[in-house]
């Protein structure tokens, strides 16, 4: 008898011949989250188990294991042989004080009983013991589940815990995001890490037009969602040089375009110098004069890479509620300013034309200032 941690998933089920290599990902990513805890982790006939562990690290392991995408939900069970007497005497000693069932699981059909019957049997044993326990198979307060597993042993468990589900992340970064100092970004990239992109992060800033806090504030948010995006690396690069020419010499309507433009070009070098495939940016459609159809059709006129923006059809109370639940809303409100905010233009441009964009970009020498910009990129190391 020993107690351990059960690991469900689930989408990795649909994945055919595909199945194994996910699996292995979900295996190698859960290793690295409880790398620093002592205990082991066993593949055994679709179950993932932590075993081995002190019991005052158990809620950490669990608090590192539903961070990680492709975990369905874990439970804290107790192993023991798939012996009907065994099953019964642990079943017997259960204290029950509310509505329940039991539910089995027979993955190993060589087991005597059928899992209606036998899920009879435990509940008879359960009313028999408890004085203040009844049956409700329609809405039970208490699940007691047996999942008889092929290899001789049984795990038993009252509790659910669910994650966050999803596909795992990919062994290499292949996604770069944009993150920001605000609220949607972080969600951005939690969102298409949920589908497996591991990412890392490029951050942009207009030091001394935003103040060290600014900088260092995005840095917490990087740190914050690394558990969940992957991210070993983090780029940030300077736009004040190249904000203080648009503001001189461009129309001041256009600067967020122009800005945001110049933003995807930094992108598209950092993805062809370390390979990334991919742009990630936390825009959703209409929320600011950047993000009309316009505005973006602009952005992507310059992107060599794809541009995916998983927060397109997302309202703002939408992406709050996942903020707050990945951790990053309380950093996000900081009040420190981003480089957006510098020289911010009373009326700025709603339905950017591309040929305008590039009308202003030729006033100044475009390319001379972001090629001296990529070179004093500084990466950090998350």
């Amino acid at each position: 008898m020993e107690k351990v941690i059960l690991i469900r998933f689930n989408e990795i089920h649909l994945k055919g011949g595909n199945k194994k290599y996910f699996l292995n990902l979900l295996y190698n990513n859960i290793k690295e989250a409880i790398k620093d805890f002592d205990c082991k982790l066993e593949n055994i006939q679709n179950r993932l188990i932590v075993r081995g562990y002190n019991d005052s690290e158990e809620q950490d392991i669990i608090d590192a294991l539903t961070s990680v995408f492709g975990v369905h939900s874990i439970s804290v069970a107790t192993e023991i042989n798939s012996d009907e007497i065994e099953i019964k005497d642990f079943v017997s000693k259960l204290k029950i004080n509310s509505s329940f069932k039991c539910d089995v699981n027979r993955a190993d059909k060589s087991f005597p009983i059928k899992s209606n019957d036998f899920a009879g049997d435990l509940g008879e044993i359960v009313l028999k013991n408890n004085e203040s326990a009844r049956v409700d198979i329609h809405n039970p307060e208490k699940i007691i589940s047996v999942d008889i597993r092929e290899n001789g042993k049984t795990f038993i468990f009252t509790d659910t815990i669910h994650a966050y589900s999803g596909l795992p992340l990919g062994e290499k970064a292949d996604g770069l995001l944009l993150l920001s100092g605000g609220i949607d970004s972080p969600v951005a990239g939690f969102c298409m890490a949920k589908r497996g992109l591991k990412q890392d992060v490029l951050h942009f800033d207009s030091f001394p037009y935003t103040s060290p806090q600014a900088k260092e504030k995005v840095i917490t948010l990087a740190k914050k969602i690394k558990k969940f995006i992957g991210a070993k690396y983090m780029y940030i690069c300077s736009m004040t040089k190249l904000q203080e020419e648009f503001h001189i010499h461009c129309s001041s309507e256009y600067a967020i375009n122009l800005l945001r433009r110049s933003m995807i070009r930094v992108a598209n070098y950092l993805c062809e110098k370390y390979k990334y495939k991919t742009i990630v940016t936390g825009e959703s459609l209409g929320q600011v004069a950047s993000q009309t159809i316009e505005s973006l059709n602009s952005t992507n006129s310059v992107a060599k890479n794809i541009v995916l923006r998983p927060l397109i059809s997302f309202n703002k109370e939408e992406i709050i509620d996942i903020a707050k639940k990945i951790g990053t809303y309380e950093t996000s409100i900081l009040p420190y300013e981003d480089c957006c905010t510098v020289f911010l233009p009373r009326n700025p441009v709603i339905k950017p034309r591309i040929k305008d964009a590039e009308k202003e970009e030729s006033k100044i020498n475009l390319d001379y200032i972001l090629n001296e910009i990529v070179q004093n990129i500084e990466v950090i190391e998350l």
